[in-house]
């Protein structure tokens, strides 16, 4: 018998998330598996819960979208407890990519619970240092910015995508992916490039661009495929760069991303690389802050190094 700690959002899947939550925590209750729902009142909560129960479980699960696979990912990367995903949400990217079960509790515990037989699969992950302004105390004077580590299982952005994905955050209205729709056509209105200064594997390049990606999983934003040639353990990140263009042939361009037919594009390139080191460049417009798996970790500048078999999961190859 194994001891698993899950972790549920409630939100995910428009909403649908406590019901199927609830579905996901019974399945696991009815195997012989001990369960401990380590849910929390907010993401930065359940993180904590499940960091300080991973000397007491034998598996996470986390049953959500790609925001609670994100934040199981940043609770056992680099540890030796694995994770399982039952994705409800409405990305699901990760679980995708993963050719995991999507929107199948029951499939997708089943297959967790026999993920717990064998040996887990062991996949890459990008460890990331990322400045983080302060957070003022009390009203008072803000305390000195950080850098913290994080976990990107798929993509951290810093481009136009993220621009869109941060405005979108923002709006109350339409729900769903409208959202999206509405940032795209905000950010297109006043869109000019952002000014990179980037270092991949030692080599320097300075330049104006639409977009910047790095990519371990070919898809985010609910399945835009950014770099259909990743491959989550090759020991590489793709670095997607979108280079300088106007408005309309950003238009153009940025719906071929879904099909991956983008990289077809001359204003399009790929480099494969182990470290990256990305930058705002001085006297340019700075890029947007940073999201990685659809979740906001911050702003430029960011020290990505891909760890080589950092992250076990559980279930289907």
């Amino acid at each position: 018998m194994s001891r698993l700690g899950v972790l549920v959002n409630p939100a995910a899947g428009h909403g649908r998330g406590a019901l199927l939550g609830r579905d996901a925590l019974a399945a696991l209750g009815r195997s012989e598996h001990e369960i401990l729902d380590l849910s929390g009142a907010s993401a930065a909560d359940a993180l904590a819960r499940a960091r300080a129960a991973l000397w007491e479980i034998d598996a996470l699960v986390s049953v959500g979208g790609d925001g609670m696979a994100h934040l199981g990912v940043n609770a056992v990367a680099g540890t030796t407890v694995p994770l399982g995903i039952v994705p409800v949400g409405s990305g699901n990217d990760l679980a995708r990519n993963l050719g995991l079960a999507v929107h199948d509790v029951p499939r997708a515990v089943a297959d967790v619970l026999a993920g717990l037989t064998r040996a887990p699969r062991r996949l890459d992950v990008i460890a990331t240092q990322v400045h983080q302004p302060g957070q003022g105390d009390d009203g008072g004077l803000p305390e000195k910015d950080v850098t913290a580590l994080e976990w990107t299982a798929c993509v951290l952005s810093a481009g136009f995508d993220a621009a869109v994905n941060h405005r979108a955050n923002t709006y109350r209205w339409p729900r769903g992916g409208g959202r999206y729709v509405r940032g795209v056509l905000a950010e297109l209105a006043a869109f000019r490039p952002y000014g990179y200064r980037i270092t991949i594997d030692g080599i320097v390049r300075e330049l104006p661009a639409t977009l910047v990606a790095l990519a371990n999983g070919t898809s985010f934003g609910g399945g835009m495929r950014i770099a259909p040639e990743a491959r989550m353990d090759d020991g590489l990140i793709d670095v997607v760069i979108g280079h300088a263009m106007g408005r309309a042939a950003l238009l153009r361009l940025f719906p071929r991303v879904y099909s991956g037919a983008h990289l077809g594009s001359a204003r399009v390139d790929v480099i494969r690389a182990r470290e990256v080191i990305l930058e705002a460049l001085p006297g340019s417009r700075p890029p947007p802050p940073v999201y990685a798996d659809g979740e906001l970790l911050g702003r430029l500048p960011i020290r990505a190094r891909l760890r080589p078999g950092a992250l076990q999961i559980l279930g289907n190859a």
